[in-house]
């Protein structure tokens, strides 16, 4: 049966034809034919690849025949668009023909071949080539552009400034990959993209911000980027009318704002009252997303929250919870979270009508949403009427329910977030009881292997052991043995957290003497030798009630904890000097009363 053939397979078969017989004049005439085709429709880019005609140019690329490589090259960046001519272009070996021609002396050539390969490169066995080959080296050399600082340019000059167009534009899909921004950075690229980034050419700066925007997500490039002096560029950009380009910076910003000290620049850049005023672009998601992550992790920053509450940023934040994508709730909620660690805020929030949305957000499935969302009501909790809303919304209950999520990140921070709502609510120990097995649920997860989780864990615990019912079920769940296999720990921040625990379970029955059986005293002696404050007065409590026990006074003073005390009894920390003082004085008692019986039994045997 004869197949009927597409005018545009049988187009392409006769100009292929021409390209391939033809003598150079010939050549050249059948390129530029197959150029006035419409080459974006698929239908030619397929034709394409199935005549052979894939085969054809990239030969053409390996001649020396200026024209031939240039029509050969313009029809590559228009069919390599489509993803199976892409695929085929790799396979054929072009990535290797073209990062060759990328060291030509004729600058046309090398800026058309960059910009092929932005087209080509966009997917992981490509850029992995171009690793390979040594082409992020040479497109990192084609930015090195003096042309880019002169305002009023000549036609070569041009040139330069193209060249280094399409080198950025190369460097831009490339650097979706982990290892060629490490690459990037390695071969000098971000001194040279910190110059383009000043230049006075409009055209250098959206592919520019765009790689910088990819490389920020490596923390070697974010510390690049700051030490060449670039946040207050991205700052400045903001302000674009482009969306594009505000969107590439509001998400570099995101990316770098990890950093305290880039935080702190943005501020005195005064980058945070155009980022809080493109949380009004609702119709665009990619910038909104951009915006209200920038916002969030500058947000960290207690100052730039207090600068985001006077411009009106948190009402806003609250009414962005509705009718939103995911990926701009995350953001939302973590901004909120950060922000809500100002009383102002809190209230802001909860008069805003932004209690109930978050709580509602406990419910859901997207992780990072889960994350946030925690963080943001525990941080609401310490607002007295927050709590009761939080509450009588029952989301303390779905905070606990949090503790069985797989995720350990969720898990640390719905038990961070319980800490709060369990210390300012009167009926706390009632409702813990209410949750069928919620004590053996947040015992058992002292068995956990992430640290987060076994700090936040032990803060929760510390708090629900001062309700003495909830302390002896927890005794009954083995808490004692559980709670002393942490205390070799050199972690300090779950060394604090731990040594509250413990005091905490000192006060339920023999638990002081069940903490001498299972060993717990002398590692935790060691404790005091931390330089962090607050694990010294944490363990100075601890010890303190754990001195209430004779056997551990001995354990103690055999560790040497007197001398280490003595020195934190002249601490400026009133509570850990108390503490210190206590513990000292109960071993002495002790010691005091061996004295005595050792007197009496000597007069005894005198008489």
């Amino acid at each position: 049966m004869k197949v009927e053939l597409s005018v545009e397979y049988q187009k392409i078969l006769k100009l292929v034809y021409f390209v391939k017989r033809g003598n150079q004049t010939a050549t050249v005439l059948a390129l530029c034919a197959i150029l006035n085709c419409n080459l974006a429709e698929e239908a030619y880019q397929l034709a394409m690849k199935d005549v052979g005609g894939l085969e054809i140019l990239l030969n053409l690329l390996d001649t020396d025949v200026t024209r031939c490589q240039m029509g050969s090259l313009k029809i590559l960046k228009e069919i390599g668009r489509n993803g199976q001519v892409r695929r085929t272009i790799a396979d054929l070996g072009g990535i290797k023909s073209m990062v060759r021609i990328l060291d030509s002396p004729l600058k046309d050539l090398r800026s058309l071949t960059a910009e092929t390969l932005a087209t080509v490169v966009v997917f992981h066995r490509a850029r992995r080539s171009m690793l390979q080959l040594g082409g992020i080296n040479k497109l990192v050399s084609l930015l090195d552009c003096p042309s880019a600082r002169i305002t009023r340019l000549n036609a070569e000059q041009q040139r330069d400034i193209e060249v280094a167009r399409c080198g950025v534009l190369a460097l831009w899909s490339c650097s979706k990959s982990c290892s060629i921004k490490r690459a990037i950075q390695q071969a000098g690229g971000i001194p040279l993209l910190a110059d383009l980034l000043r230049s006075s050419h409009k055209a250098l700066l959206t592919p520019v911000v765009g790689t910088l925007e990819e490389c920020a997500s490596e923390k070697c490039c974010r510390m690049a980027i700051k030490l060449e002096g670039m946040i207050p560029d991205l700052v400045q950009y903001l302000r674009s009318n482009k969306s594009e380009l505000q969107k590439l910076c509001a998400s570099a910003i995101f990316k770098c704002a990890e950093d305290a000290e880039t935080r702190d620049i943005v501020r005195a850049c005064k980058g945070l009252d155009p980022l809080a005023s493109l949380l009004n672009n609702t119709d665009c998601t990619e910038l909104l997303t951009a915006a209200t992550g920038a916002i969030w992790k500058c947000s960290l920053s207690q100052e730039n929250a207090n600068r985001f509450r006077d411009l009106k940023a948190v009402e806003t934040l609250v009414s962005l919870l509705n009718d939103q994508p995911e990926e701009i709730q995350v953001n939302v909620v973590g901004a909120l979270g950060e922000c809500a660690k100002v009383p102002e805020c809190r209230i802001i929030i909860r008069k805003c009508g932004g209690i109930p949305q978050l709580v509602s957000l406990l419910t859901g499935t997207n992780q990072a949403l889960l994350i946030n969302a925690s963080n943001a009501v525990g941080a609401c909790a310490l607002d007295h009427e927050s709590m009761e809303i939080i509450n009588h919304l029952d989301g303390i209950r779905f905070l606990w329910s949090l503790l069985k999520n797989p995720n350990p990140e969720v898990k640390s921070v719905a038990a961070w977030a319980i800490c709060p709502c369990l210390e300012n609510i009167q009926d706390a120990s009632e409702m813990v009881c209410s949750f069928l097995g919620g004590l053996r649920l947040i015992v058992h997860l002292l068995t956990s292997n992430d640290r987060d989780v076994l700090a936040a864990v032990c803060a929760a615990i510390a708090i629900i052991a001062k309700d003495q019912k909830n302390l002896a079920v927890m005794t009954d769940f083995n808490v004692v043995p559980l709670l002393t296999n942490l205390t070799n720990t050199t972690d300090d921040l779950l060394r604090k957290h731990l040594a509250d625990a413990i005091a905490s379970c000192c006060t339920w029955g023999d638990n002081c003497s069940a903490f001498r059986q299972a060993n717990a005293v002398a590692p935790l002696v060691k404790h005091l030798q931390s330089s962090c404050p607050d694990v010294n007065r944490s363990t100075a409590q601890a010890l303190h009630q754990l001195s209430k026990d004779p056997e551990n006074c001995l354990t103690m003073y055999q560790e040497g904890v007197v001398k280490l005390l003595i020195i934190m009894m002249g601490s400026d920390d009133r509570a850990l000097q108390l503490a210190a003082a206590n513990c000292v004085r109960n071993i002495r008692l002790l010691a005091l009363a061996y004295d005595k019986q050792k007197y009496k039994r000597v007069l005894k045997l005198n008489h």
